[in-house]
């Protein structure tokens, strides 16, 4: 498709046909400009096919990687011992590790420093550790460090309450999906309920993946992060899910759209604030992430920090390219959308119309011309594939209701006759004629 901006009348080539229409030539816009005011008409909903197959894949993806690699379980769930002492002058959480791994085997052994200045701790969480095992870490503890014995305290964390959390936290899952899918569902309608659903859970599935593939420990900070990603993932749905309402209000009493191009147009006028929307959000908590992993090794911030991140980043994408699309598809099952596309389309086919992936006009292309009542076809009448257009000039004649060549001609006005339009009366002549009466001198 080719655009000459430098013509009055512009042409747009497209699949071998040519549609030419009048007017100033459309100014070139970049992508930018196109995307930010949200007239880029951009075919968003027509490639939905491969967002649905992406999406498949990933999910896939992430399943495969639970079932293969699995979670690394933190101590809050699996159960292990937890041990806490003051730090030294130049104690450092690889020393630590490296200490217990001599000391005991143990070489997954997670450490971090909690609090700071004179309230800091370092903390040690192992797998469960016998008597034995841990008096021989406390006393490798005290012998480096220079600390005393009963400065070390050490308690044991069973895994059922590890168990607990999980099934609270999988129990709040299912009241919040319920939760929301009834509010969806009186707020729009149950298609675009099922579109937010299956957007959250893939969310969710695929957030699961990553951190299977990371081999982050999972703890009760992850748990809460993940928790929250759903509030941002359903924000940024019901968002474009408003402006699709909007654009669609009354929409089966106009043919100017069908509920697909309306539902597109939406996207387009909410897609610059959904990327800067999710940028922005992004943007603190790569923060804790970096400061999580880089200044602090490990602990609270980075399990909080990396499920918020890969939640938001697909989050931003699924309610975008799953939840709409498939309200959408859903929706257009109606029997009232169907009849009403249907009638869109015999329109644009029965006035030659071209429209973009908005449902905009662009363009129009001649249709065969229609036969005049004697049976005659019109000679100068565009045939099938010619160059039309964008404002079609009428049929001349009567049909049209302007006057004909023939018409504007004077005629004389019979009596009781009344003037026709655009026909300019002739007064009467010859003897017998005149109206009587006296005559002028």
């Amino acid at each position: 498709m080719g655009i000459d901006p430098t013509k009055e009348d512009f042409s747009i080539t497209s699949a071998g046909s040519e549609v030419r229409a009048t007017g100033p030539a459309p100014l070139p816009v970049g992508f930018i400009a196109r995307l930010s005011t949200g007239t880029g008409a951009f075919n968003i909903l027509g490639k939905r096919r491969y967002y649905y197959i992406i999406g498949v894949a990933m999910a896939a993806l992430a399943i495969l990687l639970i079932l293969v690699r699995g979670f690394n379980l933190g101590i809050d769930f699996e159960g292990g011992t937890k041990l806490q002492f003051p730090p030294g002058n130049s104690t450092t959480t690889q020393q630590v590790t490296d200490l217990v791994a001599d000391s005991v085997g143990i070489k997954d052994a997670t450490v971090q420093t909690v609090g700071t200045g004179t309230a800091s701790v370092i903390q040690v969480r192992v797998k469960t550790l016998s008597a034995d095992q841990i008096v021989a870490v406390k006393q490798a503890l005290t012998a480096s460090f220079g600390i005393a014995e009963n400065q070390v305290s050490d308690s044991a964390v069973s895994e059922t309450w590890g168990g607990e959390i999980s099934q609270r936290a999988l129990i709040a899952l299912i009241v919040f999906l319920v939760v929301v899918s009834l509010f969806l569902w009186i707020r729009y309608e149950k298609r675009v309920a099922v579109g937010a659903v299956v957007s959250v859970l893939h969310d969710l599935l695929v957030t699961a993946g990553v951190y299977a593939l990371v081999g982050f420990e999972v703890t009760p900070a992850t748990v809460i992060g993940l928790l929250t990603i759903l509030g941002f993932s359903l924000y940024d749905t019901v968002v474009v899910y408003d402006k699709v309402q909007e654009n669609t209000k009354g929409l089966t009493s106009l043919i100017r759209r069908n509920y697909l191009e309306a539902s597109n147009l939406a996207i387009n006028q909410t897609l610059m604030r959904s990327i800067n929307t999710t940028i922005i959000a992004l943007l603190p908590v790569g923060g804790l992430l970096v400061a999580g992993v880089v200044i602090l090794g490990s602990g609270t911030l980075k399990d909080l920090a990396l499920v918020q991140l890969v939640g938001m980043i697909v989050s931003g994408y699924s309610s975008v390219f799953i939840a709409v699309p498939l309200a959408v598809d859903l929706k257009m099952r109606d029997p009232l959308i169907k009849a009403h596309t249907a009638r869109v389309a015999a329109k644009r086919k029965s006035e030659g119309l071209v429209v973009d992936a908005d449902g905009d006009l662009i363009g129009r292309v001649a249709v065969p011309a229609k036969a005049h009542s004697t049976g005659a076809k019109s000679a100068s009448g565009p045939a099938a594939g010619s160059v039309a257009l964008l404002e079609r000039e009428t049929d001349s004649g009567a049909a049209a209701g302007t006057p004909t060549a023939a018409s504007t001609k004077t005629a004389p006005l019979q009596s009781g006759q009344a003037p026709r339009p655009g026909v300019k009366p002739q007064r009467p002549s010859g003897k017998g004629q005149r109206p009587a009466g006296k005559r002028s001198r």
